[in-house]
């Protein structure tokens, strides 16, 4: 039996060549492989002694040969692919172990040239693969060191593992279809080539139903591991995330990526239902959870400092479905351990990588860059389209409110006061309607003195400013570019209000 190695990762090479070599096999090996497996006193056969040609082109041709491929591709059932064999005094190879080039590893350099990236694009490699795996009944074909023991426990037991070789030539499909995504993005994004997409998902879950029960539902993470993302997230303690738990939560981190200070932000159905500032995570989940004590029940709490004792013991009493923080200290895991059910999760916050954003509708694909912190505009008393006077204060409740109304279902309105949401507005079909149903909201937990009003589309009408006239709400900010922008700004300045225009819309569908 003979076994063709030829890697670049030499984890555990040694010890799987020894156990192959005790098994029987003889080795074939490339340059680099059969120096490493020389060192170590394992006999080897160089690839140029089976080839009969030497490597050329800086050893960009050392294995596209004849007596590889057709060692590798040969039916072993099939009398004219053997008689072949034989008359060209070609060997068949039964296991091929080889992983390729480090073109991911290469690309993550940002200062990495063209031609720094096209040399380590691997040919070789991909080509044995894909002959080994095409014949799997008869070769074991292995490109993930992390296999290397299930396949000397197959050789060993001499069973029927036809099973097992299928499933490594899966492995193998999947492995040379994501290099190749690799290497089709970086080069479409060289030429400004976005004529096609190419997505590589990785499960990280199966999930127990969607959105309802009848839905089944799994959980994928797509692109590298980021901070600010669930799909690499510790989970503490808990049941499993659901379908819902995972867009919520996701919500609940984009939402808190916007804020530097100590932030608190708890939220249901994807709108933020409570969210405050503070001097530290206690004040600012004091203030959260005072914004609205009653529609937090059941829902998702995420904050960017480390949860401690104290915090914990003040969650205690509310019944949440999530949590998630940089980190809880051994006091705090202690109280929440007492909450069986309540989902602890750690996630880091270090840095915010921004990416595509895909979404899915019926035959079809959305893709669009995320509107996260990156896209937020920081606020100036420039942007004041009234006149009106407009205090340190204010400015600081209305960028507060700026960077949380993008992160609500339009046609959304934030109204906030010392650093926290008072009333919370989402995705209703008209503006005033949200703005009507954020001050009830306000009103109904008497949070209505010093209110600012951010709103995440333009006024079409005076309505809204109308409104905050009449419902003492001290200073707006929207993005303008309505036709009618100077009815708003006429009922602001007669309202004494000082009214914001940013520029950019913020809309969230």
């Amino acid at each position: 039996m003979r076994a063709l190695i030829s890697v670049s990762d030499k984890t555990n090479l040694v010890e799987f060549a020894s156990q192959l070599v005790e098994l029987g096999f003889e080795i074939i090996a490339t340059g680099g492989t059969k120096k490493a497996l020389d060192e170590a006193n394992i006999k080897t056969i160089y690839i140029e002694d089976v080839t009969g040609f030497p490597e050329i082109l800086d050893g960009r041709v050392k294995t596209l040969h004849p007596a590889i491929h057709g060692g590798l591709l040969a039916k072993r059932d099939n009398k004219s692919h053997m008689e072949a064999l034989a008359k060209l005094h070609i060997e068949t190879i039964d296991l091929l172990c080889v992983n390729l080039y480090p073109f991911k590893q290469t690309i993550k350099n940002p200062n990495v040239t063209l031609a720094e990236a096209t040399e380590q694009i691997d040919i070789g490699g991909p080509s044995m693969l894909r002959s080994a795996a095409k014949n799997n009944k008869s070769v074991y074909v292995v490109c993930d060191p992390a296999d290397y023991s299930s396949v000397i426990e197959h050789l060993k037991a001499k069973g029927d593992d036809t099973e097992f070789r299928l499933q490594l030539a899966a492995k193998v499909f999947a492995h040379t279809a994501s290099y190749d995504i690799a290497i089709a993005n970086y080069f479409a994004k060289q030429v400004g080539n976005d004529s096609n997409l190419f997505i590589e998902a990785n499960k990280v879950s199966d999930l127990r139903y969607g959105e309802n029960p009848h839905q089944k539902a799994a959980f994928y993470r797509v692109g590298a591991k980021e901070s600010y993302s669930l799909a690499n997230a510790s989970f503490l303690q808990g049941k499993e995330l659901s379908y819902n738990n995972i867009a919520d939560a996701n919500a609940a981190l984009m939402i808190t990526s916007e804020f530097s200070e100590p932030f608190v932000v708890g939220l249901k159905h994807m709108n933020p239902c409570g969210a405050a500032i503070g001097k530290d995570n206690i004040e600012a989940w004091n203030k959260a959870y005072a914004a609205d004590p009653v529609s937090i029940f059941g829902g998702i709490v995420c904050t960017n400092r480390e949860v401690t004792e104290e915090l914990a013991l003040l969650m205690k009493p509310v019944f949440l479905e999530v949590l998630i923080a940089p980190s809880f200290t051994e006091g705090a895991r202690k109280v929440l351990a007492k909450k069986k059910n309540l989902r602890v999760i750690t996630v880091d916050m270090s840095t915010l990588n921004p990416e595509e954003q895909y979404v899915s509708v019926h035959g079809g694909l959305l893709r669009q860059d995320q509107d996260i912190n990156a896209n937020t505009i920081k606020l100036t008393k420039e942007m004041n389209v009234t006149g009106i006077n407009l205090t340190d204060e204010q400015l600081s409740d209305l960028y507060f409110a700026w960077r949380l109304v993008k992160h609500t279902k339009s046609n959304a309105i934030i109204l906030a006061s010392n650093g926290a949401t008072c009333g919370v507005g989402a995705g209703q079909m008209n503006r005033i309607g949200s703005l009507e149903i954020a001050y009830k909201e306000a009103a109904e937990f008497n949070h209505t003195a010093n209110l600012v009003l951010a709103s995440d589309g333009f006024f079409p009408f005076a309505d809204c400013v109308e409104f905050a006239a009449k419902h003492n709400i001290t200073a707006i900010v929207q993005p303008g570019g309505s036709i009618r922008d100077e009815e708003s700004i006429k009922a602001a300045k007669e309202a004494n209000i000082p009214m914001l225009f940013t520029g950019r819309r913020h809309f969230k569908h």
